[in-house]
């Protein structure tokens, strides 16, 4: 890999870090703050909100200046959220700002791969930022667990300089301080991208025109028929992955008897399967067969099902790890080709736009489902059995259109096509 490739990995990691350690925090001063349980999935879908409504934007925004330079501007958005909450604003709006960063951040990250890289070194890429994203969601939420935990808080309030009044006198502001830290080193690692040279000159900057293009770029990508197999499952995947990291603090919650401190590590333990998952495809699966681990998103809703029959802890780590394991392996494939087919259609910031628009608006769908039956208190082993019938009768879909398109078109061939523009 190219040295600039290493680059772009540390600074999505400490971005990621911070954003899954402030998730855990967002959580903890809801829990402090004594609100319904019902807002808890809210978090995550105020985060994301802007993935859905800035979609039409963000690719022209990360097309129109170096990548670099777009990540580092979009990290101190999320340093502002993070500061917000600091400030005493309402976590979920403070953690909508932070989602606003994220949305711009990620055509950049993405992109910057597709222009770095030939496209036979995308699996293997994406192995590898995948790999590395589970990383650091597992040390992000351990994290965040940790810095809630009454033990290590107060250890933290008892840090204060000598002559100097911080203004940091509680659990939760000594632990956002933290997490500001982790954001800084990101920014740090984003002024060391390389500028790859790939410029997008005809970038439009009417909202209506951006609309339009946006829509053009949507239907491209959902008419190709390469492209519409693998934005349907990462579609799939993102929004049953956040609704899972709901559904586990739950069950650890109700069946396993843990506080959230012990139920983030569970978050983390799921984390491990994706990355080792995630490592195998980049290893083994080539883009070429990238269609081929399909099944797996089947197997892996079914998998899901066997948690509402687990009590104990060290089964439901070992269950966890084989469901991260499976989407792991199933997911980097299916993100590789979807990036190449993007590509291969249009640039690489709205090709992106467009995956996380879909993704997010899937992720958006099912926590608001998630978050009506946690008000009706639906019992948890209920949510489990539709959420993992859901995946898997869903992927059987997914896999029926593909076999129909390959009675029809040649789309395989589609793989090995290179951009002629």
């Amino acid at each position: 890999m190219k040295r600039g490739f290493y680059t772009i990995m540390a600074a999505q990691f400490f971005s990621s870090l911070a954003d899954n350690a402030l998730l855990i925090a967002a959580i903890s001063m809801l829990a402090t703050m004594h609100a319904p349980a019902w807002m808890t999935p809210l978090l995550k879908l105020f985060f994301v909100l802007s993935y859905v409504l800035l979609a039409a934007f963000v690719g022209a925004f990360a097309d129109g200046m170096p990548k670099g330079r777009v990540m580092f501007i979009t990290n101190l958005i999320k340093v502002g959220g993070c500061a917000m909450m600091l400030a005493g604003v309402h976590p979920l709006l403070a953690y909508a700002i932070v989602g606003f960063g994220a949305a711009a951040y990620s055509p950049a990250k993405y992109g910057i791969l597709t222009e770095l890289l030939p496209p036979e070194r995308l699996v293997e890429a994406n192995g590898w930022i995948e790999g590395l994203t589970v990383a650091s969601i597992i040390l992000g939420t351990v994290m965040g667990g940790a810095l809630v935990n009454p033990k290590i808080s107060q250890a933290l309030l008892n840090m204060d300089m000598p002559l100097i009044d911080t203004g940091i006198d509680t659990p939760i502001e000594a632990a956002l301080c933290v997490i500001v830290g982790a954001y800084m080193i990101a920014a740090i690692f984003n002024l060391r991208i390389p500028d790859t040279g790939a410029r997008y000159s005809d970038q439009a900057h009417n909202p209506v025109r951006l609309i339009v293009d946006f829509a053009s770029c949507f239907q491209r990508l959902w008419a190709d028929k390469l492209g519409q197999i693998s934005l349907a499952i990462t579609t799939l995947f993102w929004g049953a992955g956040a609704t899972l990291q709901f559904i586990v603090l739950k069950w650890a919650e109700r069946s396993l008897h843990m506080p959230l401190d012990r139920a983030a590590i569970l978050q983390g333990v799921v984390a491990i399967g994706v990355a080792l998952g995630a490592v195998a495809a980049a290893r083994f699966v080539p883009l070429s067969r990238s269609l081929s681990v399909m099944p797996l998103g089947v197997i892996m809703g079914l998998v899901v099902m066997l948690m509402t029959v687990v009590h104990t802890a060290w089964i439901a780590y070992i269950l966890l790890i084989i469901i991260g394991a499976l989407s792991g392996f199933f997911v980097v494939p299916m993100n590789a080709l979807l990036q190449h087919r993007g590509h291969v259609l249009m640039s690489a910031g709205h090709s992106i736009a467009v995956q996380n628009f879909n993704e997010n608006l899937s992720v958006l769908t099912m926590l608001v489902l998630y978050a009506l039956m946690v008000k009706v208190n639906m019992n948890v082993n209920l949510v489990i059995i539709l959420f993992g019938g859901f995946v898997a009768g869903t992927m059987l879909l997914v896999m029926r259109r593909h076999a129909y398109n390959q009675k029809r078109y040649n789309s395989m061939a589609l793989i090995t096509e290179h951009r002629q523009h």
